[in-house]
């Protein structure tokens, strides 16, 4: 699967299995003694074939004044891919385990859509493992209420056989992959190139790759962010696609009114769908570069 050039892979242990991670190589032209950057991880969404790709055109764009970590989450990509139905504390519980190996000082996490919210979760839980979260489209999928298992799809992936046959023909297929990123993803399907279809393609055809994917696509993972975001305390800043096709941006300006105290930007991307770093990734490192210039802005200034 794809790696950019002057990254190299490592792996953590959690408690359903290994990450792996990509992150900054000790031999790139900036790393020194001298030089102890602070840490900036990036969070990958779901989705058939999801990986830590996603944010592949991104993260690059940070790594002379950042140490750039970009995981794999447990069930996804290169990590472990555990033969269980998977649950939200699963993911919110290997998100902290990993923080808590990664790094001995509080990062600045990006994350994106369902992980993104999980990500909230974990610093209401632990918010000294945070100095700031920059969240693209950060969705429960079930927010005010609204229950994502009672739509047809839910409810057809749910039957036995059905749902392994849907993901071996419907989802883990070139076409597949395309179709999901061209009615789910993307606004304009121009923008979707061969590559992504290709690192999609590889990350969904990995053994036992079904089972998070499936539990995805099920609701199983699905929950309401709107309970949790009046308790987040870390500073926060979101990117909103107003075309995203899972939840729409007036979603996003609702969770972010909940708590004006600790989201301190709502930024809504016209013409853009679920996954701006994909689309869009120039304009995403654009915004994502503004935000890190007033968070630390904000570090610098007397107590």
């Amino acid at each position: 699967m794809f790696q950019p050039p002057g990254f190299v892979q490592r792996s953590i242990v959690t408690s359903l299995g290994t990450m792996v991670y990509h992150t900054t190589a000790e031999e790139a032209p900036w790393a020194s003694a001298s030089f102890d950057p602070a840490p900036l991880v990036f969070f990958h969404g779901f989705g058939g074939g999801s990986s830590s790709y996603e944010w592949s055109k991104v993260y690059p764009a940070f790594a002379a004044d950042y140490r750039v970590i970009a995981p794999d989450l447990v069930g996804w990509g290169r990590s472990a891919h555990p033969a269980r139905d998977y649950e939200p504390e699963d993911y919110v519980t290997t998100l902290r385990e990993f923080l808590e190996q990664v790094s001995d000082r509080p990062v600045i996490a990006v994350a994106s859509s369902l992980t993104a919210a999980y990500v909230v979760r974990v610093a209401i839980a632990r918010p000294e493992l945070f100095r700031a979260l920059i969240l693209v489209t950060p969705a429960g999928l079930s927010d005010f209420g609204e229950n994502y298992t009672r739509s047809l799809f839910a409810q057809v992936v749910k039957t036995p056989v059905v749902d392994r046959l849907l993901y071996t023909f419907g989802i883990a297929t070139a076409g597949g992959i395309r179709s999901f990123l061209e009615q789910r993803q993307f606004a304009d399907r121009d923008r979707i190139y061969p590559e992504i279809v290709e690192a999609y393609l590889a990350s969904a055809s990995q053994p036992n790759a079904e089972y998070a994917a499936l539990s995805f696509v099920r609701g199983d993972l699905c929950f309401d962010l709107a309970r949790y975001m009046p308790e987040l305390t870390t500073p926060t800043f979101m990117i909103w696609g107003e075309k995203s096709q899972f939840t729409g941006p007036e979603i996003g300006r609702r969770l972010a009114a909940l708590n004006p105290q600790a989201v301190r930007v709502f930024h809504a991307l016209e013409g853009v769908g679920l996954t701006p770093q994909l689309e869009i990734p120039a304009v995403t490192i654009a915004l994502i570069r503004s935000f890190l210039q007033e968070i630390e802005a904000t570090a610098a200034l007397p107590a």
